[in-house]
């Protein structure tokens, strides 16, 4: 079969005014980008909000390999296949970041014949959102070095500045840097560093913001640093709010653009999974599920990160939880965990030491009362006895199982997946189980996550995370913030090396973040890092263009 992006640059792309009409949006409520983009203009929401809310589904997955199990594919078959069925369905995805388009991983558009379409826009500067939360989030940054300059009025403390700068490619050489290395004139010296856009806050403020007027009040509250009496100085005090508010007004509209067989799909926001929360805008997800029937959503990366971030930090602000998931895994990916189980990864017994990561995760969202179905995407060297085991073990967790064959044959290969979905989603359920309650200390919050998702002994902290942690607790407002873990995406636990299921391991904390203006938590685990490197060879050494763009997955 062609490489994806032969395939996407050889379908017929429609109009978005086509693909909006099929959601029953006006075209006046359209702002073109380009001839295949535009973005929705939130005078829509009066019209629509007191539509009643299409059934939600939330697609995840196992602890991936280094390439991915095609959550992001399987999430466009997905919703072609419900499209296809005669379902009204509208697909809401994050934006991809040109860190991993670069980097390793490529686009993150899907792939084969289950793919959002213009991909390389899509992929590259789309409608250039990124781009302005970069500029936005640097502009803060700025004025607190520019504020010290001309005399430090705030009394900042130049050691206790938070706030970094940003950018939107992989780069370990600025993970940490002095800044000011010349005349007087150029600023003082202190030690800072860059993190990946996808990281930061000011991308989690636009994906969390439920309007304009939210945005606002959470660029207000946005904490960039300490004074020397230890308070904490909001960019409200610096007199900003309104420059970034400018910068973002259009960041903050979603995009919609449409998958090679015409299901509109909603794109907008980029929070990475491992590192920042890894859900696309709530905006996004609230016009779609007043727009459509049935919204298929993704999270990022592996179940204990993305669906755990996707349920305890965005559903109880948008006010539904899922009426489905779907767990993507593959049998490399389980053949991975069970090569670290086992001396072999090619028995059939083998295999079932591999299940158990998947286990886990399939238990976790069973303890969250919610109806799952396993979706095992598969590839050609995929034997049929191997296919069977799996849905075997699956059957005796008493859960669904279906193929998934939507990166060679589209919307037909994830019919029976969408028929499932479909069963499970229309069932009676139980009421959803919250993983904490928000008045749980921060330290009962951290142990249940570690303990009950993750499956570890217990949480360890460095004498730094502690401390912050402290000091949250006597918080009434930040104490009840729900936490987002940043880690590994490769294990459960917050070593990448441990993969199944692994046991007697702490999860050791060794920072804090205080995300005041996303209102949550992040705390550090491992060895994460919130800048990406690259890879000895890259993606980057294979794009080109000559008339087309080519060498972009």
């Amino acid at each position: 079969m062609e490489c994806d992006i032969k395939i996407a640059q050889n379908i017929q792309t429609k109009r978005p005014s086509d693909i909006a009409e099929k959601l029953g949006i006006d075209g006046k409520y359209l702002e073109p980008y380009g001839n295949y983009t535009a973005k929705i203009h939130s005078s829509i929401w009066p019209t629509i909000s007191n539509n009643p809310n299409g059934k939600l589904i939330l697609v995840t997955a196992i602890n991936p390999t280094s390439a991915g199990e095609g959550k992001t594919t399987t999430s466009i078959g997905l919703g072609d296949a419900l499209n296809h069925l005669g379902h009204k369905t509208c697909i809401a995805l994050r934006e991809p970041s040109l860190g991993p388009c670069f980097g390793i991983k490529g686009g993150a558009t899907g792939g084969g014949r289950a793919q959002v379409v213009p991909m390389e826009d899509i992929n590259l500067h789309f409608t250039g959102d990124i781009h302005a939360i970069t500029t936005a989030h640097n502009l803060l940054a700025a004025v607190v070095d520019n504020h010290i300059y001309h005399g430090n009025e705030l009394q900042f403390d130049p050691q206790k500045i938070t706030w970094k700068r940003v950018m939107d490619v992989n780069d370990r050489a600025l993970r940490n840097i002095t800044v000011r290395r010349g005349n007087r004139a150029d600023g003082f010296a202190r030690e800072t560093g860059f993190d990946i856009t996808a990281a930061s806050e000011t991308m989690a403020i636009i994906c969390m913001s439920t309007d304009v007027e939210d945005l606002r009040r959470r660029i207000s509250k946005i904490i960039v640093g300490y004074d020397i009496n230890d308070n904490g100085i909001t960019c409200q005090k610096l007199g900003i709010t309104g420059s970034l508010m400018v910068l973002l007004k259009d960041a903050l509209k979603p995009n919609l653009v449409q998958t090679l067989e015409g299901t509109p799909t909603l794109i907008h926001g980029g929070p990475f999974g491992n590192v920042a929360h890894g859900c696309n805008s709530i905006i996004a997800s609230k016009y779609a599920l007043k727009l459509a029937d049935y919204v298929v959503t993704e999270a990022g990366f592996g179940a204990d990160l993305g669906a755990e971030k996707f349920l305890d930090i965005k559903c109880p602000l948008l006010g539904k939880y899922p009426d489905a998931v779907v767990i993507v895994a593959t049998i490399r990916a389980i053949k991975l965990h069970a090569a670290a189980a086992t001396s072999e990864n090619g028995s059939l017994d083998s295999l079932i030491s591999g299940f158990s990561n998947l286990r886990k995760h399939i238990k976790n969202m069973q303890r969250y009362n919610l109806p799952t179905v396993v979706a095992l995407n598969i590839f050609s060297d995929d034997s049929s006895e191997e296919i069977e085991l799996i849905e075997n073990c699956c059957g005796e967790l008493g859960v669904k199982f279906a193929i998934s064959d939507v990166w060679s044959r589209g919307a037909v290969g994830g019919v029976k997946l969408a028929e499932t979905v479909l069963e499970i989603a229309n069932s009676n359920r139980a009421e959803f189980n919250p993983l904490y309650d928000p008045h749980d200390s921060v330290f009962e919050k951290l142990h249940k996550l570690a303990t009950i998702i993750y499956g570890a002994s217990g949480v360890s902290y460095t004498p730094k995370a502690r401390g912050i942690l402290e000091k949250i607790s006597n918080d009434p407002e930040v104490g009840t913030y729900p936490i987002c873990m940043a880690k590994t995406q490769y294990s459960l636990s917050d070593d990448k090396k441990l993969l199944g299921e692994p046991h007697d391991f702490e999860i050791s904390i060794r920072d804090v973040s205080i995300m005041a203006g996303a209102e949550f938590i992040t705390t550090y685990a491992g060895d994460i890092v919130t800048m990406p490197g690259l890879p000895k060879h890259p993606v980057a050494e294979l794009i080109d263009i000559n008339e087309k763009i080519t060498g972009l997955y």
